[in-house]
């Protein structure tokens, strides 16, 4: 942040990439507070460029409350990624209240000083939109399907049925959001809805009467808090054959197509159509998009580098907002002509049952007079006066009873009796009698993904035992994914509390799992089925000055991971070198932690719709390396698997997201009692039948640059570095005709390989002990590989039903002109061989090759990348690259032959050289001229007669080479094993991992130790050979 009025963003994979966007206002809000006795943020100095909740406020806030004033319609909208702080910005949290609650309280302070001559209706109204369904956050009975979005020529969109509340002062309205976020909670959960996938829309009708003009002015103001907008992405069902299925991303995309047409039209392009009828969310926010009304948009971003794409994408999605250009008028009437048009609602109205629920609209009664119309606005808030009443004395008196009041689910009914010994409380209008429940009894406190939501439900645990879960029968009533009737029971006696799970039902305590009576201590993490999370707070002599906060959903999850023996070090590297963590492992890290949750309300639904899919996560490339032995890029994925017929699916976070997103649909018709049927290809628990990555092998090419045969059997590791199963291959230099090459052909320096053609065969033998096979016998498998520069991956025959199958395929590889680059490669790189396991009804991998280069002979060119510049150079088709390769291969040979001379002549002057220092310079002198002889094969000769045993050297030290490379090859896969060890999170398993560890060190360090010792004591024979043959022939 640079001013006040624009935002800066570095690229975190290119730091000199910068972007700044330039808005109205801009705030910074991450660091450089302090907390003031009150518990309020304030700036920790007079140079620091923190914004308060205030300063925020009094930029934004108050603008919308002059709007109201003139009677302009006024809306706010909150837009960002979950997390980057637009529930904070708009609601607050604790002390730091936000825009929404600072409108309200200054508002009716304002109305406290009006004139006498001036009248101020004020109507309050709570809606959320899920998944295209609106629900009435004033309303404790929910409508199946939602309420009904209509149309009016005269009032345009507005919602069938919802409740519309007239409210005195700002306490009316502080307790109407806090019913309507307690009811927003229990939705959540009993319908599986994350708030940061839902829009909140709160809208405050203001009217103010001017009895002595016989004039109002009117104003709508809206206040919005929009659904996460990662939700949003394209790419969220990226490779999904159902990426169109889900409407829970439709609002925020019709959302953005509006703005991007009304920013179009702003700048004077020819827009036809507006899509405001696309979806729920538009059609609402109609008039304060694109007419009339003074609209502003919060564009909220992280500062984490993580976030970068998401940082980018807000703030690009504000710069084509702020193009947009409304027209709004003051909203004012005639009392007369007001009347008319209230008449006019009230005659729309006629024939819904639900006119009482829209006390909003009757505010003129047929033409009333302006003292008559007084009246029934005082007869509307007595009536609200009465509905307050009625409900907080149900309050007090289930309080003051200390027994439930139907838990989450059971609003409406009667209080029990006083034996119960378990209650809940809502946060929202605490009596005093509640206050004092808080600080005399244990009880459990919410914790929910959206801290907005966290602490509004309270379950005070009294003197004796009751039971929890769905039935109406129990003290505490449960809704949530995976409770049951009869789910646990909490028992408070002689100053302990327990929790005992009935049956197999799901309780989770700190992470761990738990199946018998469990006490609880204060501070426990309790969770009830797949997710329902509380915080017990304990007895009063318990409790200290804790940080309550630091106990929030992502704490939750953590501990459950942790207890799941997952971590940022087990996950890979856990630093970078400079203490810091991995920011690409933190990240996979943070996907793992988020998709946990989701990923057991899946499993919950799948069990309770009778699906039989049972869903794990699991990390990409946790112990797998590229060719070169570097970590792989990690990804979190999930593992799915049908348990009846044994099929297997890996999904991408992406797309197991959108699957979610549809299962929730499903499982939501499931709930309301409609037809749960769908067609198979409609189905988002069902996927056709695919091939599935079970792990990989690397094979070191090391001892192929030294023209050596090399023959393993080395494990293939699956995601989790475990052995899936055992691979037979060998890779054998050959002739070009196919013949294995002998120890004569083996070179001590890769080198002497450059510029000449190499030929080496790849054979898969067979593959052993497959777990993919041992768990289903119908099954097969297929291996593929790449090599070099290879454009496609070659893959082996299919092979089914085999437990331990032969597969015996060999294919043979040439490079015409080694390259320095393909000699590196062969030194310094791994052959990487992948094991995919096929299932019954999936399509095999393709075995042909298409677009491959291929010599005479039919084998395979490797090493391409001149002869791919000749042939592109001239145009050359398929057709012609035999031809080609017959003269690269004459070419070739005359290279060779000039090669040899020039070698020849090199090691002749060398010994010549020799020579000449031996006999001196009188001797030289008496040296026939004709002595130099240019043939390379007098040059042979010589060389043989001077040492006729050099070749036997050079293949001794070829063999010490190649035993060496096979020792190194077995000390590289004992240090892979090492690297990927990762200590236990149980201490008591401690001990022996060091053991083991230690064992491991001592075999490795023996092995490389024998290693080095043979081959120094091989290389020194040599040389002492070497002299006594020089010595013998002097």
């Amino acid at each position: 942040m640079h001013s006040r009025t624009t935002t800066t963003i570095q690229d975190p994979k290119n730091p000199e990439h910068m972007k700044t966007f330039t808005f109205d206002l801009a705030y910074w809000s991450h660091n450089g507070f302090q907390v003031d006795q009150d518990g309020v943020f304030i700036s920790a100095d007079p140079n620091s460029i923190f914004a308060s909740q205030r300063d925020v406020f009094h930029d934004l806030g108050r603008g919308i409350l002059d709007s109201a004033w003139q009677g302009y319609n006024a809306t706010l909208l909150a837009y960002g990624q979950t997390g980057s702080g637009k529930s904070y910005s708009m609601i607050g949290f604790g002390a730091n209240k936000g825009i929404i609650p600072n409108v309200c309280e200054e508002l009716f302070q304002a109305v406290e000083n009006r004139e006498r001559n001036q009248e101020c209706q004020v109507t309050f109204s709570m809606l959320e939109i899920y998944n295209e369904q609106v629900r009435d956050l004033l309303s404790r009975t929910k409508k199946p399907g939602g309420l009904k979005v209509r149309e009016d020529q005269q009032l345009g969109f507005y919602v069938e049925g919802l409740k519309s509340v007239p409210c005195e002062n700002y306490a009316q309205i502080e307790r109407l959001m806090e019913q309507g976020t307690k009811i927003r909670t229990t939705a959540s959960t009993n319908m599986n809805v994350s708030s940061s996938r839902s829009h909140m829309v709160i809208t405050i009708q203001f009217k103010q009467v001017f009895l002595d003009r016989d004039l109002t002015k009117q104003s709508s103001i809206n206040l919005v808090d929009l659904a996460g907008s990662e939700r949003q992405k394209s790419s969220g069902s990226e490779g999904d054959r159902l990426k169109e299925g889900s409407r829970v991303n439709l609002s925020l995309t019709n959302l953005g197509n509006v703005i991007s047409a009304l920013a179009d039209a702003a700048v004077g392009k020819k827009v036809l159509h507006i899509p405001y009828r696309d979806s729920v969310l538009t059609k609402l926010l109609q008039s304060a998009l694109g007419g009339n009304s003074r609209t502003a948009l919060i564009a909220a971003i992280s500062p984490a580098d993580i976030c970068y794409e998401e940082t980018l994408s807000t703030l690009r999605y504000a710069e084509r907002a702020k193009k947009i250009r409304n027209k709004a008028v003051v909203n004012t009437s005639t009392l007369m002509r007001e009347s008319r048009a209230e008449n006019s609602k009230l005659l729309l109205r006629c024939g819904n049952s639900r006119i009482t629920e829209q006390p909003a609209y009757s505010l003129a009664e047929h033409g009333l007079g302006p003292r008559a119309r007084q009246l029934t606005w005082a007869h509307l808030r007595a009536q609200a006066r009465k509905e307050w009443r009625r409900l907080y004395a149900a309050v007090a008196q289930v309080s003051g009873a200390a027994c439930t009041c139907g838990g989450p689910g059971g609003g409406g009914r009667a209080p029990r009796p006083r034996r119960r010994s378990l209650g809940c409380c809502r946060a929202g209008g605490w009596t005093m009698g509640e206050r004092q429940m808080v600080k005399t009894f244990p009880h459990l406190l919410n914790v929910n993904e959206d801290p907005q939501l966290t602490g509004v439900l309270k379950y005070f645990i009294q003197a004796g035992s009751c039971d929890a879960g769905q039935s109406a029968s129990n003290a505490i009533t449960l809704q949530g994914l995976g409770i049951s009737d009869k789910h646990a029971s909490f028992t408070n006696l002689d100053g302990q509390v327990a929790v005992t799970p009935h049956s197999k039902c799901k309780v989770v305590v700190n992470g761990v799992p738990i199946t018998t009576k469990t006490r609880l201590q204060h501070l426990d993490r309790i969770i009830l089925g797949s997710n329902s999370a509380y915080l017990y707070i304990g007895f009063p002599s318990e409790r200290g000055n804790e940080d309550l906060g630091r106990f929030d959903y992502d704490f939750f999850q953590l501990e459950r991971a942790a207890a799941e023996g997952v971590s940022v070090d087990k996950l890979g590297a856990g630093n970078s070198g400079d203490g810091k963590a991995d920011p690409s492992v933190l990240a996979v890290f943070q996907d793992y932690i988020k998709l946990m949750p989701l990923v057991a309300e899946a499993n919950q639904m799948s069990e309770e719709l009778k699906k039989e899919l049972k869903m794990e996560l699991k990390v990409k490339n946790l112990a797998s390396s590229d060719s070169r032995g570097y970590d792989l890029q990690k990804e979190v994925m999930v593992k799915v698997t049908n348990q009846r017929t044994h099929e297997v699916w890996m999904w991408s976070k992406a797309k197991f997201i959108n699957r979610k997103f549809l299962m929730e649909e499903l499982y939501q018709r499931f709930l309301d009692g409609e037809d749960r049927h769908v067609a198979q290809e409609d189905d988002p628990f069902w996927d056709p039948a695919e091939a599935v990555h079970l792990g990989s092998a690397h094979i070191w090419l090391q001892s192929l640059a030294y023209c050596m045969e090399l023959e393993e059997q080395v494990e293939f590791l699956n995601c989790d570095g475990l052995e899936e199963a055992l691979l037979h291959v060998h890779v054998t230099p050959c002739s070009p005709a196919g013949q294995a090459c002998g120890e004569e052909h083996v070179v001590t320096d890769p080198w002497e390989l450059l510029g000449k053609r190499m030929d080496f065969q790849i054979h898969i033998v067979r593959c052993l002990g497959a777990q993919w096979l041992k768990e289903d016998a119908e099954r097969g498998i297929q291996m593929g590989y790449r090599i070099y520069d290879l454009p496609h991956t070659l893959y082996t025959k299919p092979v089914w039903k085999v437990m331990n199958p032969q597969i015996e395929e060999s294919v043979q590889f040439t490079a015409l002109n080694a390259s320095q680059d393909f000699l590196n490669y062969l030194q310094t790189n791994a052959l990487i061989v992948d094991l995919w396991g096929l299932q019954e009804g999936c399509t095999a991998l393709s075995c042909s090759q298409p677009g491959l280069m291929v010599t005479g002979e039919g084998h395979i060119l490797v090493d391409t990348k001149k002869t791919a510049t000749v042939m592109d150079m001239g145009q050359t088709t398929p057709t012609q690259t035999s031809e080609l390769y017959l003269k690269l291969l004459k070419l070739e040979r005359e290279t060779e032959l000039l090669r040899n001379i020039n070698r020849a002549l090199r090691e002749e002057n060398v010994l010549l050289r020799e020579s000449l220092e031996k006999t001196g310079p009188s001797q030289q002198a008496h040296m026939p001229p004709d002595t130099l002889k240019i043939s390379g094969m007098s040059t042979d000769r010589e060389m043989n007669q001077i040492c006729p045993q050099r070749a036997s050297y050079d293949g001794e030290f070829a063999k010490a080479l190649k035993v060496f490379y096979q020792s190194m090859n077995v000390a590289r896969g004992q240090f892979l094993k090492l690297r990927h060890h990762k200590p236990p999170e149980d201490d008591r398993m401690l001990r022996p991992f060091v053991h083991q560890q230690s064992q491991m060190l001592r075999d490795f360090g023996d092995l490389l130790e024998s290693s080095l010792w043979k081959l120094k004591n091989d290389v020194a024979l040599i040389v002492k050979k070497k002299r006594e043959c020089l010595l013998h022939s002097e």
